[in-house]
């Protein structure tokens, strides 16, 4: 009888001991440069889908603006099945839900944007549509397709290490491969914030978050790309054209070494016409005067102009400009160096 309750006292000692390893979550210290963003993506959580629960479980150590410190120990969350990073040899695949089920696993292709930190504005959402257009009798926005070539490209980004912020995000959507893509409201601000009516409000709220993350990630190489579909006179084609600050010579050189990218595709899949893109100053937009990372502001098309349409219309189409766009971030981060 002793014999057995020693027994029964050995295996319920290593039941308990086993049961609190399992449960016990792990945890990370912070370094300089981290962010909940950072921390997250790099344990492998998809940094929309467990952010409040990274805030609820280290609310004692994070600042009034969300920020971490260094060298304090932080909580992850219990990660969900399917939701962490997966490694296979030497190739890393993130999980971003916010992809859509098709594209939400993202292989690691390359370090060339290691380090590089990307916050990715695409124009209008919530209650505003932007500029709409027919096409074959249905009702096509301007923040649809903003919204898809922006994934598109966040995609692309963090392909090739670079960190990426999605300041507007529709979680039903993801990448979209249609032509005609369905018109909704339900977007949001980063992180989870609700999209105001007023204009005003709608561009000081991304303004905000852009900034707030822009001070948390500190020394980083930080660029901002703002994605628009202009709104012109029907008959009015037009090529991908750029913004930037007067001011800002980082700014310059990112546009300038995006429309050197585009020139160079246009030459070699269209040489029989000439690119016509441009780049120009535009420093009364709100955004672009009132953020503070660098930013390029990239207008798409016409979205009332039939061939435009085309070009915006087709996913092979967006895919390539995502990509066209990644190159030439990918070209102005090499030279920074």
């Amino acid at each position: 009888m002793k014999r057995f309750l020693v027994l029964f006292i050995l295996l319920q000692a290593l039941w308990i001991n086993t049961s609190i390893a399992q449960s016990t979550p792990k945890t990370v210290i912070a370094v300089s440069g981290d962010g909940i963003h950072k921390i997250l993506i790099k344990n492998g959580f998809d940094p929309i889908k467990y952010y409040k629960e990274f805030v609820r479980l280290n609310k004692k150590n994070i600042s009034r603006s969300n920020g971490l410190f260094i060298g304090k120990k932080y909580t992850l969350p219990v990660a969900k099945e399917g939701d962490t990073k997966t490694t296979t040899g030497d190739n890393k695949t993130i999980n971003f839900p916010l992809f859509g089920k098709k594209y939400s696993k993202v292989p690691i292709e390359s370090n060339v944007l290691k380090g590089a930190v990307y916050y990715l504005i695409s124009g209008h959402g919530g209650p505003d549509p932007g500029a709409v257009a027919k096409r074959s009798g249905k009702t096509i926005s301007e923040d649809e397709y903003a919204y898809d070539v922006t994934l598109r490209l966040a995609r692309s980004l963090l392909s090739q290490g670079a960190e990426v912020y999605l300041i507007i995000q529709d979680k039903n959507d993801g990448i979209r491969d249609e032509n005609i893509l369905k018109v909704d409201y339900d977007e949001v601000n980063y992180p989870d914030q609700k999209i105001p009516r007023s204009q005003k409000l709608r561009l000081r709220q991304r303004t905000a978050s852009v900034n707030k993350l822009f001070k948390q990630n500190g020394s980083a190489y930080q660029r901002l790309v703002v994605t628009h579909v202009d709104s012109r006179s029907q008959r009015q084609k037009i090529d991908v054209f750029f913004y930037h600050h007067k001011n800002s010579k980082s700014g310059k050189r990112l546009a300038d070494n995006l429309q050197s990218t585009f020139k160079k595709k246009y030459a070699k899949y269209q040489p029989n016409r000439k690119y016509t893109g441009t780049v120009e100053t535009r420093s009364n937009l709100y955004v672009i005067r009132n953020t503070l990372p660098p930013v390029v502001y990239i207008e798409l098309g016409n979205l009332k102009n039939t061939v435009d349409q085309k070009r915006i219309l087709n996913a092979t189409n967006r895919d390539a400009l995502a990509k066209w766009i990644s190159e030439g971030l990918a070209l102005d981060y090499s030279k920074s160096k």
